[in-house]
């Protein structure tokens, strides 16, 4: 238990708070239909900002698991809302600090949201991204690829979010360094087949034909093996689409015309400034 919990225990009122929080989460073992978990979500609300005086909340792990339970895909949009808003609250009075320490469990029924949801929940939960997720910066490095993850599914082309998800996610490759935000992206192409193709249109969108591969290594992240391992896993896609975004994403920084003029291997190395060695699979 954080030693500063610890101490909150031996408030009284700290307790009191935390009873009238446990009261209303008793409602959610009653509720049998959606609209009782819309009023049920109506009542944590108000016992949350029944005292503001505290960040650290009590019995937030069983909050976050109500919340997560109230973002199944099987429940309507309506829940789905209400539930949004309620963890707008708790953000509103955790603040960055506690967020930023919590992150995992707060995160773990929002990031699969953005890919069922439908789409009067989407720029909601965009929302929640951009004001309280944003700010923690370097704070999200622990759960960043769950979080890149979590976003990918908003850049399907002809969603109306399309314009402000990939604006979320290039702020987010500038707030943690676009070359760890590449890591990550790379990293969810190796292991979540479903989001192979927004993320390698978006690698694809943004790569700059007025400068050299060069300038823009930084898209290939760190760990160069993983990148090779992302690739030969996309290429063998059953979705053509994934397969012709990575041979593009081959033409542009390993040009085929290079290993007429240079010798084996001489781009790829001069590009990330490893071994030659290193990447030969």
């Amino acid at each position: 238990m954080d030693p500063e919990e610890q101490e909150l225990l031996n408030d009284y009122r700290y307790r009191s708070y935390s009873a009238v929080i446990e009261k209303a989460l008793r409602n959610f073992e009653s509720s049998s239909e959606w609209a009782d978990l819309i009023s049920s979500l109506g009542k944590l609300n108000k016992a949350l900002q029944s005292n503001l005086k505290y960040s650290l909340l009590p019995k937030r792990l069983i909050i976050c698991k109500r919340l997560s339970q109230c973002l199944h895909p099987a429940l309507p949009s309506g829940v789905h809302l209400k539930a949004l808003e309620t963890y707008e609250v708790i953000f509103k009075i955790i603040g960055t600090k506690w967020l930023a320490k919590d992150l995992f469990i707060y995160s773990s029924g929002l990031f699969p949201l953005l890919s069922y949801a439908a789409m009067s929940v989407k720029p909601a939960l965009l929302t929640l991204y951009e004001r309280y997720f944003l700010p923690l910066q370097r704070a999200l490095l622990p759960s960043l690829q769950a979080f890149v993850t979590g976003l990918l599914p908003g850049l399907e082309e002809g969603l109306e979010v399309y314009d402000r998800t990939d604006a979320l996610l290039v702020k987010l490759s500038v707030l943690v360094g676009q070359q760890v935000f590449y890591g990550s992206l790379w990293g969810s192409v190796l292991i979540s087949p479903l989001v192979r193709l927004p993320a390698s249109l978006f690698i694809v969108s943004h790569f700059d034909r007025t400068s050299t591969a060069h300038q823009q290594r930084y898209m290939l992240g760190s760990d160069h093996r993983l990148v090779m391992k992302s690739v030969c896993m996309s290429l063998q896609d059953s979705n053509v689409l994934v397969q012709r975004n990575m041979l593009e994403i081959l033409l542009n920084f390993f040009p085929l015309y290079s290993c007429l003029v240079s010798p084996p291997y001489h781009t790829l190395s001069a590009l990330t400034d490893f071994p030659a060695e290193k990447h030969i699979l």
